[in-house]
């Protein structure tokens, strides 16, 4: 299966979901937060990182739960990224 490339907004949503994740983590080291939501620290570098700028829902939910964060917030926040091309894109 051959998978559409990311548009420059959809990049710059997942790098603001990455950045709202390390944000959120604190001092709280990848290893802890990436086992208290079952997922492997190298999956959770890739999202914060923005090499993975579109993880599965059931990843971000198991995130947001570890880290406290609401889903709303973080959907909101994403969301809220102008659209490189000029387009708005609010939900």
């Amino acid at each position: 299966m051959v998978r559409t490339p990311l548009t420059p907004w959809e990049r710059q949503r997942g790098e603001e979901l990455g950045r709202l994740l390390r944000e959120a983590r604190g001092g709280r080291s990848m290893v802890e937060v990436a086992a208290r939501a079952g997922l492997s620290s190298e999956t959770l570098r890739k999202i914060e990182t923005g090499r993975a700028p579109t993880p599965a829902f059931f990843t971000i939910s198991a995130l947001a739960h570890a880290l406290g964060l609401s889903l709303d917030a973080l959907a909101q926040a994403c969301a809220d990224v102008p659209d490189p091309a000029g387009e708005a894109m609010t939900a």
